[in-house]
């Protein structure tokens, strides 16, 4: 190709190739990708090299942001101001990286979006554990590279003595190709390096040991552990993150869904926004109200719901329709040797760990160097002070230095430094006692040169070396998990993982449940005081307990006859004065519908399925009995358990096995005793029959199965209590008015419960402010049925509201 004066022909095709993939690569390496040794990206390495020589330590004072992009600009990084100074404030925002590396004091933004003040404004520091990442660089650990007008020099990489990638992950835009490395908690992160070196064969399962998945900032929930292990496995993967909610129970009627923590990188108020515009837009029905309650001690997005609405179902659509529920897209893709490539997570650890090794060797070779560098002077120094007269008189024969030195190195065959040593050599050091300090030194210096050696000499003492200090480096900085992670259900079998144990499972008039073991309990004698149980909100009372197992499937039955199904590990366990979880966080429950009945089905196999039934008796004296294998497919929104008349509601439900005797009692005293078999089994859908005649001011209270040997306890609502005969209630034919139980008086309030008990059950009450007592039956007196009993527990105007009993094999 000819050359015409100054101006070359070119192929515009073969120019603008080159061209474009020279200008890809600078933006790859140059810019927009981080290397998997520190995980950092040349601006952010830059920065933190900056304020490194600038000297803002954590220990020291703040400077202003500007002078530190000033300086940044001028010296490593000439691509403006605006660049610089978005970077600096990331590495400062806590909610955008895990471990900040710069600590920020003015208005760094916000996580609604809020842009942060002026660089003028702001200042800043290095952080912490930023130190972490720039210790030993000034031991040769690291190459330098010229900056761009080859007047100083910078790191190509920082030492970074945790990993970096991992803890703080990266986004990042290329040409043709991206990266978004996730965040990750840094206990979790150094316990997998740690794994891997004590195991190099150890398999990306394995690591999920330790590493359990993504730790963001802003917390939230991962639902699932596949789209974790496709990422870890191939460097690509989807994770899907929701936020974490609470549904409040503000009255019978009234619920409200609570926002605690939001999607990583999802700005707040646009996710506000977003849903206002689609309630306005009618597409999400049920929310009355929206309003954002976040402070400094944490964020709290208020969704009000209106009065027939179910959280449940709003939720869902809110998790459809907005960023509540989030895709975060993992692309691993980092610089290997300044290529760019997709790594795994087990890829990502071996690069983090050969690089520790190569700063570990470096670091050592340069303090071996340094320790063999003072050695010889001590050497020079003790020659020195074995012909101390001759050096002396030798020094004040000559002339110049030069020549003093000159004669040094001819005579005594020294070194240039070692002659200059001697040459600097105080008369103090001339002294006995300094003799002796010099040999002590030089001893020392030894010793660490022979230990550094060993090292150099030794893999497996480099690497116990950076184990040791990664397990600093934890003990210093790592922090609970923030972002919880929760299985599918197709994923894992969770009862697996739950160990069996016995429980009490309490729950509250508007509905707060809670699981706790049994031996928070203790046994007290009859009249006692009781322990506080359970602390209750304002105007809410607790009316129901039960025990169970935590393996065990529960039934539960609601007062407008329908059904619900969950395992006991499902519900929360909380301390003994905790108030517990809204039950319409576990149960999609309608307006105004609340649990009456609960059943355990602990030790129901699938041949004894056929031969059981549940007896429900309403209010209003009705009784169905249905097949229990009516009740194996429950929806988790329930299934219809009973058909109600209007005005009447579910009572009590027991499991039977076709053949057993009924007691049913009523608030004004009265009891009635039959054969189930004088009900016929009736599907899910029908009314029932009648099981009692009742007088208009009086209702039912419960039912239980007759044990001929055991006794019936009867508790009124002021607190007294008996045990009766149960042939003192003969056997009678359904639909009768029954026979007086208790004689119920002003002093002893209306009947509130009625059980059947043998001597050795201890019984659990409750009243209506949440204290417990746990009393042994055999404590109660036994007396007639006309009888009003003796006081069980002192109520002090309170009023009992619920009694379980404790048989001894559960305990």
């Amino acid at each position: 190709m000819a050359i015409e004066g100054n101006i070359l022909p070119v192929n515009i095709e073969d120019e603008m190739r080159k061209s474009y993939i020279d200008y890809a690569m600078s933006v790859i390496v140059g810019r927009a990708l981080p290397d998997v040794r520190d995980g950092l990206k040349p601006i952010h390495r830059r920065i933190l090299y900056s304020m490194y020589q600038l000297g803002l330590m954590p220990d020291k004072g703040y400077r202003k942001s500007a002078f530190i992009v000033g300086d940044v600009m001028g010296k490593y990084h000439p691509h403006g101001d605006a660049a610089i100074y978005e970077t600096l404030v990331r590495l400062a925002q806590d909610f955008s990286i895990r471990y900040p590396l710069v600590d920020g004091h003015g208005n760094f933004g916000s996580i609604d979006g809020d842009p942060p003040a002026a660089q003028r404004y702001t200042e800043a520091r290095l952080s912490k554990i930023a130190v972490e990442m720039l210790t030993d660089l000034d031991k040769q650990t690291v190459d330098f590279m010229p900056n761009f007008e080859e007047t100083l020099q910078e790191p190509k990489v920082l030492p970074s003595r945790f990993p970096n990638l991992l803890v703080n992950g990266s986004q990042g835009i290329a040409v043709g190709m991206a990266t978004n490395i996730p965040p990750h908690n840094l206990g979790e992160a150094i316990d997998a390096v740690i794994k891997t070196i004590e195991n190099p064969d150890i398999t990306i399962d394995e690591l999920l040991n330790y590493i359990k998945g993504p730790d963001f900032p802003t917390g939230g929930i991962i639902l699932g552990y596949e789209g974790i292990r496709e990422a870890y496995t191939t460097g690509r993967g989807k994770i899907i993150v929701r936020a974490k909610t609470e549904i409040e129970q503000v009255s019978e009627t009234k619920t409200r869904i609570i926002v605690k923590e939001i999607p990583y990188m999802v700005n707040k108020a646009r996710l506000i926004e977003k849903i206002a515009e689609l309630v306005r837009d009618k597409k999400i029905e049920g929310i009355a109200d929206l309003r954002d309650e976040s402070d400094r001690s944490g964020m709290r997005i208020v969704i009000e719901l209106k009065r027939d609405a179910n959280p449940n179902v709003v939720l869902n659509r809110l998790y459809a329709h907005t960023q509540m529920q989030d895709t975060f897209g993992v692309i691993m893709l980092a610089l290997v040797d300044g290529q760019p490539k997709v790594l795994t997570l087990k890829e990502i650890i071996h690069y983090y760990i050969e690089h520790q090794k190569d700063v570990v060797v470096r670091r050592t070779r340069y303090e071996l160097n340094k320790a063999q560098d003072r050695a010889h002077i001590l050497e020079g120094l003790k020659i020195a002070l074995d012909h101390i007269d001759a050096i002396i008189n030798l020094i004040r024969s000559s002339p110049t230095v030069q020549v003093a030195k000159d004669g040094l190195m001819k005579n005594f065959n020294l070194s240039d430094v070692q002659a200059q040593a001697i040459l600097d050599m105080r008369l103090q050091r001339l002294t006995g006692l300094e003799r002796k300090k010099i040999d002590e030194e030089y001893d020392e210096i030894m010793k660490k040169v022979q230990h550094y050696k060993e090292i150099l000499a030794n893999e497996w003492m480099v690497l116990d070396i950076i184990k040791n200090e990664l397990s600093e480096i934890k003990n210093k900085f790592a922090d609970e998990r923030r972002t919880l992670i929760t299985h599918k259900i197709d994923e894992i079998n969770v009862e697996d993982l739950i160990e069996k144990q016995d429980m009490v499972v309490t729950m509250t008039h508007f509905g707060y449940i809670k699981r706790l073991s049994v031996d928070a309990y203790k046994t007290q004698k009859r009249g006692g005081k009781g322990i506080l149980g359970m602390d209750t909100k304002e105007d809410d009372f607790v009316e129901n307990i039960f025990t169970t197992t935590t393996h065990d499937q529960i039934l539960f039955f609601t007062n407008m006859g329908r059904v619900f199904k969950l395992k006991t590990y499902e519900i929360p366990e909380a301390g003994r004065q905790s108030k517990g979880t809204a039950i319409i966080n576990l149960l999609s429950l309608k307006p105004n519908e609340r649990v009456n009945a609960v059943i355990s089905l602990g030790g129901i196999n699938e041949d004894m399925v056929s031969k059981c039934y549940l007896a429900m008796v309403t209010r209003n004296g009705l009784i169905k009995k249905t097949k229990l294998s009516e009740f194996e497919n429950i929806r988790k929104d329930g299934i219809i358990a009973i058909k109600l008349n209007n005005g009447d509601e579910l009572i009590s439900v027991k499991l039977t096995n076709g053949d057993d005797e009924l007691i049913i009692g009523t608030s004004k005293g009265m009891a009635i005793r039959f054969n189930e078999k004088d009900v016929r089994p009736m599907g899910r859908s029908a009314c029932g029959v009648k099981a009692m005649a009742l007088n208009d001011d009086d209702y039912i209270i419960g039912m239980d199965l007759v044990d001929k040997n055991a006794k019936v306890l009867l508790v009124t609502k002021n607190g007294y209590g008996k045990r009766t005969e149960l042939s003192e209630f003969r056997t009678q034919s359904r639909g009768g008015k029954g026979l007086i139980a208790s004689n119920i008086t002003d002093k002893t309030g209306e009947l509130v419960a009625i059980m059947i008990v043998k001597d050795d059950d201890d019984v659990m009450l409750i009243t209506s402010n949440g204290t417990l007592i746990r009393t042994a039956v055999s404590s109660i007196s036994v007396m007639h049925r006309n009888a009003q009993g003796v006081k069980i527990m002192d109520v002090n105007g309170d009023v009992i509201t619920s009694i379980d009993r404790i048989a001894k094999e559960d305990d």
